[in-house]
């Protein structure tokens, strides 16, 4: 868990609005076909996600926790106080959801599980967009629509590509490992610096295809994300 911090650090109001004043968000059809496995998209409704609610500005969060008896969300503008910010169960889906006004992006949180047996286990989000460093593990609001993808070529040309009559080499690298940047404080390049290394290497050494290891916060760099 996270140190504790003064919430009066943020001049942020934070309240839970019930789903029944929510817009909907997690449709029937979404939970039908997340329970089936087949919702390919839906990390555009789990996880944390801007919102606007009657006006308000506020972050909508939803998670899977089927045995849970109640879930929360704790943050630093509230103290990690795990009694604020209730989530609602929806149905018999498992899936608890619920909008908390005043919070916006770059804010660390975390669900708490309140358990049938009175016990409150914090847990980071297993959709979030982005978490703080170790040995920190909570997870941070964060945008995923703000970045311009420049690949249309790229993937015009693997359309147009006979993928199953060309060649194929695999360079499968952990970029944590791979090279590593001692000007910096956590000892890492940033992943422009290791695109154009790994590019000119890779095809250097004839490879075809890149499978990268571990790219996901992690909490100890030398299990190479396998934790995750």
């Amino acid at each position: 868990m996270p140190a504790k911090k003064n919430p009066a650090e943020k001049n942020v109001k934070v309240k839970a609005v019930t789903p029944e004043k929510d817009p909907v968000f997690l449709t029937e059809y979404d939970r039908y076909l997340f329970g089936e496995g087949r919702n390919y998209k839906i990390y555009q409704k789990m996880g944390a996600h801007k919102a606007q609610v009657n006006g308000k500005e506020g972050m909508h969060f939803a998670v899977w926790a089927p045995h849970a008896a109640r879930v929360t969300v704790a943050s630093e503008s509230t103290n990690w106080n795990p009694e604020v910010n209730e989530l609602q169960p929806q149905g018999t889906s498992g899936i608890f959801e619920g909008f908390v006004e005043g919070m916006g992006y770059g804010e660390l949180y975390k669900y708490v599980i309140h358990t049938p047996d009175g016990r409150q286990l914090f847990k980071a989000d297993p959709y979030a967009f982005s978490s703080e460093l170790r040995p920190g593990n909570a997870s941070k609001t964060a945008s995923i629509t703000d970045h311009q993808w420049k690949d249309a070529k790229w993937l015009k040309a693997r359309a147009e590509a006979n993928t199953f009559e060309s060649p194929m080499s695999i360079y499968e690298v952990h970029l944590g490992s791979w090279k590593k940047n001692p000007d910096t404080k956590d000892g890492f390049k940033n992943y422009r610096e290791y695109a154009d290394e790994l590019v000119s290497y890779c095809t250097e050494m004839g490879y075809t295809h890149v499978e990268l290891m571990g790219i996901a916060e992690h909490p100890f760099d030398g299990s190479w994300g396998y934790q995750v």
